[in-house]
């Protein structure tokens, strides 16, 4: 082995109900070793998986000794996996990517040669279309994006995927923020270091069936805003005070109205509304601020952000 092969490379990768997929993933990622210069070690992260995931990934470990796994005692989800991987990574550089092939194995050996040079702490990848997505999914997809950089300092790239090479220097400074409440891709950007984006046309899964529906990755969206926003705080505070000042003219008007003509008008009809109007702000308002205070709930519990039943 030569010096550069010297090097380590460690691939985290999260898996839930993957029996169709890993031996692909595993062949694809053997057919591009000789075009990197390090040693690539596999870091599985079995998230509670109910099909045979987990013996696949004990045969593969037992095959080959820089194959390495964790499972979880249940599903954690992915973010959980994610850290997990990072936590059990010992390689000089790190690469975060999904099982399901649609982060291209081809482009590693560059990824990693960017990081390599030293120009820069990660070379991550985005998505340059959504082609195959369903279109409602893809216009919420890319929404998501535009107003969460403009709620957030964290500027997220559109279309990024968790699929980079980082360097050490700053996995740990992702694994320092041990928060419950985990949005990797607001953490990735948080951090800072220099990245690299490279984009690649979209690609459909190799095999199996996605885990993200529509309403999971909604909650994932409401989670990013939450760990790295507090506008909705802002917007909150100002409907408040929109509501109070709205209240206090119509209450002159009312009071003048009374002294003027000393007249009444029956409005039961416009006096529902706008209540049910303002009863809505109230609840909009509660809801939020409750988002707010259960992720400090979270948080205040000190949990652990996964509990690991087998490893090897």
């Amino acid at each position: 082995m030569n010096q550069e092969k010297d090097k380590v490379l460690s691939l985290v990768v999260p898996v839930h109900n993957e029996e169709d997929t890993i031996h692909l993933f595993y062949q694809a990622i053997e057919e591009i070793k000789p075009k990197i210069n390090a040693t690539i070690d596999f870091h599985f992260i079995d998230d509670g998986s109910t099909d045979s995931t987990l013996s696949i990934l004990r045969n593969l470990s037992n095959q080959d000794e820089h194959v390495h796994y964790i499972s979880f005692s249940r599903n954690f989800g992915k973010e959980a996996g994610l850290y997990a991987g990072l936590e059990q990574s010992t390689g000089d550089y790190v690469a975060v990517m999904d099982v399901d092939l649609q982060d291209p194995p081809e482009l590693l050996p560059e990824m990693l040669n960017e990081v390599e040079s030293g120009e820069y702490d990660a070379v991550g990848t985005r998505r340059a279309d959504r082609k195959g997505e369903a279109k409602i999914r893809s216009w919420f997809s890319s929404q998501f994006y535009k107003w969460m950089n403009k709620v957030s300092q964290t500027h997220l790239v559109d279309g990024a995927r968790d699929y980079r090479v980082m360097t050490r220097q700053m996995v740990n400074a992702i694994l320092s923020m041990s928060e419950n409440q985990r949005f990797s891709k607001g953490i990735f950007t948080w951090v800072g270091f220099k990245t690299k984006y490279i984009p690649f046309e979209n690609r459909e899964r190799v095999a199996g069936n996605t885990s993200w529906s529509f309403w999971s990755l909604a909650k994932y969206a409401i989670e990013g805003i939450v760990s790295f926003s507090t506008m909705p705080l802002t917007i909150v505070t100002f409907l408040g005070l929109i509501s109070f000042g709205a209240s206090v003219l119509a209450g002159i008007f009312i009071v003048i109205r009374a002294l003027v003509s000393n007249t009444s008008v029956a409005g039961w009809p416009s006096m529902v509304t706008i209540m049910l109007f303002i009863g809505g702000i109230q609840m909009l308002s509660l809801g939020i601020i409750g988002r707010y205070i259960a992720a400090i709930f979270m948080e205040t519990k000190k949990r652990p952000i996964y509990i690991a039943k087998e490893e090897k």
